[in-house]
């Protein structure tokens, strides 16, 4: 018997909509992005274990990740990538060391305050260079 992170690390539908909240859209916004479906459809197929090859490529170019990237994301390697990216920031390094052993829930709470922060900073600079 696998173990639950186990099940949720190969339930391509749960990585189709953490990828969803990293990129920061919306189930509405996604089901433009694959040609106008509804946010329900969207629902639903997050809630799908298994999905073919074509609608994960489908899914993946929507999203604007690749399908390899998708099929193999998972929380360690986004935390991975950012405490590499952001070595050196105490502040960061920290929040990280702090929710390490957090329940997913938090983690994910984390980065999307952590990406939404990000996205202010571009806006902010952006404007600065008008």
């Amino acid at each position: 018997m696998k173990n639950n992170f186990e099940n949720v690390s190969s339930h391509i539908g749960r990585k189709i909509e953490k990828v969803r909240l990293l990129r920061g859209f919306t189930q509405t916004e996604l089901g433009e992005r694959l040609g106008g479906i509804s946010k329900q459809a969207i629902s639903k197929l997050e809630q799908t274990e298994v999905i073919d090859d074509n609608r994960i490529e489908e899914v993946a170019r929507a999203l604007g990740v690749t399908p390899s990237g998708l099929k193999k994301f998972n929380e360690e390697s986004v935390l991975y990538a950012t405490a590499n990216f952001y070595e050196g920031s105490h502040s960061v390094n920290t929040n990280i060391n702090t929710i390490i052993n957090d329940p997913v829930d938090k983690i994910i709470e984390f980065y999307e305050k952590r990406l939404q922060d990000l996205r202010n900073e571009i806006i902010a600079t952006l404007k600065d260079k008008k």
